[in-house]
C-alpha cells in the first residue's frame, strides 16, 4: 500500500499547500488562499481537448517548469506507455520518490473534489478514521461528529470483526485480507457515494453487535467539538490541549476559540495533538504557529519557503504575526505519529529554534514532509496537478527532515497510541506522557530512525523502536493507493 499522508499534504499561496499532500488553493479557482500569491507562469501550451496524451503532455510541461527537483525528471519517457496520466506522473517522480523527497506528493486531483473539501471539510463516508494492525485487526481509531458513524453510537476504540452488503453476506476482515489484501478491505467497504451501506459487525470498545451504516455527506470539523480542546487540571498545574485533525479554512476560528480559553486562563502549557493530521493549508499553519507565539516579535522568523533557483523570485519569509488569541508558550508537547506529516511537521519545526528542548515529540517519529505543492489548474479537464515545487525550513534553516522530525526536535518521548482511551484523555498513553513532559519527568526517547523506512530496508529495529510497536501492534492508518482529497489530508478517513 502507497503511503500518501496526507498529503498531505499538505498543505503558502493561491498556490501552495504543505500536507499529506495538501493544498493551500488553487492557481485559479475559490480555494481559501493565503498570501502572498506566486502566480504561476508556465510555458504556453494550446487549449485543446482532455485526451489522455494531451492531459499527460500538459503535466509533463508543468513538472519540468516547476519541479523542486528538476535534475530527478527522465527525459525520453514514452507517455504511450502508460495508461492514465497518474501513472505517468508516477514514472516521472520516479527517483525522487527512491531518494524519499517526493513519495507520491505529486499527483493529478480533480479541482472540484479539492474546493469542496479546502472550503469546508466536504466528504462522502461513514465518518471515521480506520487502522490496521499487522495482526490483520481493523479499528475505529477516531470517529467524526454528525456523521453517519456518531449517530449508530460507532467510535474510537471499536473493532470492525466483520463487512458486508448484508448480515447474509458478512465477511471477516481477516478472510478479506487473506483473500485480497487491503485492497479488498477498502473495496469491501464501498465507493464514496451518498447512499452506499455496509453491514459491520463490532467489537471491542462498545461491545459486540452489528450495525448497518450509510454513506452521507458531512463537513468535517477541523477541531472536535467534543475533545478538540480543552483546559486539563494536572494535578493543579492548568495546561491547554488542542487536537487538530486538518488544516483547512474553518480550522481558523476553531483554533482562535481554542487559544483564547488558554489565553484567558494565562496558559502557557500546551499539548498539540496532530497524531493522525496529514497536513492541508500552508495559511492555517502559520496561524497555528502565530497563537503558539504570543511572545515573539514580528522581526522574528516562523518559516522560509523556498523554490528553486529558476523560481527564487517565490521564495517567501514569513515572520510571526500578532495574534489576540496568541499565548506565550513556554513548554510545548506535540503528539506525533507516522501519519503526522507536512503542515504538521511544519508548526513542529518552526517552534525548535525558539524553545529548543521545551518543544517536544510525542508519540513515534513523524512522516517526514518538508517539502509542499502548488496548485496547477487545466480548469476544461477538471484536472489540478499538485506539483511539489518549494522546501519549508524554520528560523535556523532546518528543513531536511525527510525521515521524520525525530531526529530534529531536541527532545521527544515515546507513547503508544492508546485507542482504548478518547483523545485528549489524560490517561489516554500519548496525552499522559504529553502532561509528563510538560511536568519535567523523565522518559524514553524516541528513534530517529523512519519505522516503516528502516523496517523494509533492513529487516531489523531497534530495541525501544520493537517495544513500542509491540505494544501498538504495528497498526498503520488505513489509507487506498489513490486517495479522494479529504483522505489524502486525513489520513484513514473512510
Amino acid at each position: 500500500m502507497r503511503r500518501r499522508p496526507i498529503a498531505a499534504l499538505v498543505a503558502l499561496s493561491a498556490m501552495l499547500s504543505a500536507c499529506g499532500g495538501g493544498s493551500s488553493g488553487s492557481g485559479g479557482g475559490s480555494t481559501p488562499t493565503a498570501t502572498p500569491t506566486p502566480t504561476p507562469t508556465p510555458t504556453p501550451t494550446p487549449v485543446a481537448g482532455c485526451s489522455l496524451r494531451e492531459r499527460q503532455d500538459w503535466a509533463a510541461g508543468q513538472l519540468r517548469e516547476w519541479y523542486l527537483f528538476p535534475e530527478t525528471l527522465p527525459t525520453g519517457l514514452n507517455p504511450a506507455s502508460y495508461g492514465s496520466v497518474d501513472a505517468y506522473i508516477d514514472a516521472l517522480t520516479a527517483t525522487a520518490r527512491s531518494q524519499r523527497r517526493d513519495r507520491y506528493f505529486t499527483y493529478l486531483t480533480s479541482i472540484a473534489e479539492e474546493d469542496a473539501y479546502y472550503q469546508s471539510g466536504s466528504s462522502a463516508g461513514f465518518g471515521f478514521r480506520l487502522g490496521l494492525d499487522t495482526s490483520g485487526r481493523l479499528f475505529i481509531t477516531e470517529a467524526f461528529e454528525n456523521t453517519p458513524a456518531q449517530a449508530n453510537g460507532v467510535g474510537r476504540g471499536a473493532e470492525i470483526l466483520a463487512i458486508g452488503t448484508s448480515s447474509a453476506n458478512l465477511r471477516t476482515v481477516s478472510a478479506i485480507l487473506a483473500a485480497e489484501g487491503t485492497t479488498g478491505l477498502i473495496n469491501a467497504l464501498g465507493p464514496d457515494t451518498v447512499g452506499t451501506a455496509r453491514v459491520l459487525q463490532l467489537g471491542g470498545v462498545g461491545g459486540s453487535r452489528t450495525v448497518t451504516i450509510a454513506k452521507a455527506d458531512f463537513d468535517l470539523r477541523p477541531v472536535s467539538s467534543i475533545y478538540g480542546a480543552k483546559i486539563i487540571d494536572d494535578g493543579g498545574r492548568k495546561v491547554g490541549y488542542v487536537n487538530l485533525r486538518t488544516f483547512i479554512s474553518t480550522a481558523d476560528p476553531q483554533l482562535r476559540a481554542a487559544f483564547a480559553q488558554f489565553r484567558a486562563q494565562g496558559i502557557t502549557d500546551i499539548i498539540v495533538d496532530v497524531r493522525y493530521n496529514g497536513g492541508g493549508l500552508v495559511s492555517i499553519a502559520e496561524l497555528f504557529g502565530d497563537l503558539l507565539g504570543g511572545n515573539r516579535s514580528t522581526s522574528e522568523v516562523l518559516s522560509y519557503t523556498t523554490f528553486r533557483s529558476e523560481k527564487s523570485s517565490n521564495n517567501r519569509t514569513r515572520n510571526y504575526s500578532p495574534q489576540a488569541e496568541a499565548v506565550g508558550a513556554t513548554r510545548i508537547a506535540f503528539i506525533g505519529t507516522g501519519g503526522t506529516a507536512s503542515a504538521s511537521e511544519l508548526v513542529i519545526n518552526s517552534t525548535i529554534p525558539y524553545l529548543h528542548g521545551n518543544a517536544g515529540l510525542i508519540g513515534t517519529n513523524t512522516y517526514g514532509k518538508p517539502v509542499g505543492q502548488i496548485a496547477l489548474d487545466r480548469a476544461q479537464c477538471d484536472d489540478r496537478l499538485r506539483v511539489i515545487a518549494f522546501a519549508t525550513q524554520n528560523a535556523t534553516r532546518q528543513g531536511d527532515y525527510y525521515n521524520g522530525l525525530a531526529g530534529t526536535v531536541e527532545a521527544s518521548c515515546q507513547a503508544f497510541d492508546d485507542i482504548s482511551h478518547q483523545l485528549g484523555d489524560p490517561q489516554e498513553s500519548s496525552t499522559r506522557q504529553a502532561l509528563d513532559f510538560l511536568a519535567g519527568r523523565s522518559c524514553t526517547p524516541i528513534s530517529a530512525a523512519p519505522v516503516s523506512a528502516s523496517a523494509s530496508a533492513s529487516g531489523q529495529r531497534t530495541q525501544a523502536q520493537a517495544q513500542l510497536l509491540a505494544r501498538e501492534s504495528e497498526r498503520e492508518l488505513l489509507i487506498p493507493t489513490r486517495p479522494s482529497t479529504p483522505q489524502r489530508e486525513v489520513p484513514g478517513l473512510f
